[in-house]
């Protein structure tokens, strides 16, 4: 088989299709890259590793310049990360700028994450890249990873990430619940997706009204997807076990005075400056999430 040919007649198909056919050239790119990294493979096997660096030379000449070594190293990744038999059916999911947002990655649990991510958020390739420099798979609790893994059924909670990452445009010092409350509302949207999907707000400083005193919830959202509605509690010290009961109050509250009877039960997630694995393994609540926060 003459290598070079065959790849050079793959990258000159694509090139055409992608002028002619706009309702699937993304897709039909994505196949002739994973085609390509297959010969480049074989190729590499039979030729050598130097082989890529002779090809790019005489492609950028005969089809165009964006063909070069790293192109051609890139497609050549991308086949041997999808040839898995049991993964190759995700190769075709994203658009060829998504791909290569997930090359450097290593851990294919990882690069399935981001992937369904991507497929059910409907989420863009800048989007993508900012997830991952922000380590969100990273940052999720390993008992998530494992119901990932064994496509276990997920709860809204588990996807909240540890530490939770809150933007700080200003780099102000967050020394009070209340300057952390201001910085989280002066970008909801960021921090609703920082929490995981499908969250839409209800309110800051919630009231209500428990016997003859008025209690006020930080933030109370509603997940549309898990049917809920979130309790969300800011602290800027270390945990107390003393924060689990209050915000069990407020769900309890939510629970019978608020929700409607189609909706799941109101889940708490209890944000700290630190928290203490030890003391709440002793004091938790199945219901309640406790994350760290982090200045970004």
């Amino acid at each position: 088989m003459n290598y070079y040919n065959e790849i050079k007649n793959k990258l000159i198909d694509n090139e055409i299709y992608s002028k002619v056919k706009d309702y699937s050239k993304e897709r039909h790119k994505v196949i002739t890259c994973f085609e390509i990294g297959r010969l480049l493979t074989e190729a590499g096997g039979k030729y050598g590793d130097n082989i890529i660096d002779e090809y790019s030379k005489k492609l950028i000449i005969e089809v165009g310049k964006k063909y070069n070594r790293r192109t051609l190293f890139r497609m050549k990744q991308f086949y041997n990360m999808f040839s898995d038999e049991k993964v190759s059916q995700l190769a075709t999911q994203l658009s060829w700028s998504h791909y290569v947002e997930l090359l450097p990655l290593k851990n294919i649990d990882e690069i399935k994450y981001y992937i369904n991510i991507c497929k059910e958020q409907n989420i863009g390739r800048d989007l993508l890249r900012e997830k991952i420099r922000n380590n969100e798979y990273k940052r999720l609790p390993s008992e998530t990873k494992n119901k990932l893994t064994i496509e276990d059924k997920i709860e809204v909670k588990d996807l909240v990430p540890n530490p939770i990452l809150i933007k700080n445009k200003n780099n102000i010092d967050v020394v009070t619940e209340k300057a952390l409350h201001q910085l989280i509302l002066e970008d909801i949207e960021s921090f609703m997706k920082e929490l995981g999907n499908s969250f839409s707000f209800i309110g800051s400083e919630y009231k209500i009204k428990i016997g003859d005193r008025n209690h006020y919830i930080d933030i109370l959202l509603f997940n549309y997807k898990y049917n809920c509605f979130v309790v969300v509690e800011l602290k800027v010290t270390e945990f107390k076990v003393d924060y689990i009961s209050q915000v069990q109050k407020y769900m309890n509250y939510i629970d019978k005075n608020i929700k409607e009877i189609n909706h799941n039960n109101t889940i708490g997630i209890l944000i700290c400056k630190k928290e203490n694995k030890f003391v709440i393994e002793y004091c938790s609540d199945e219901r309640i999430v406790v994350r760290e926060y982090e200045l970004v």
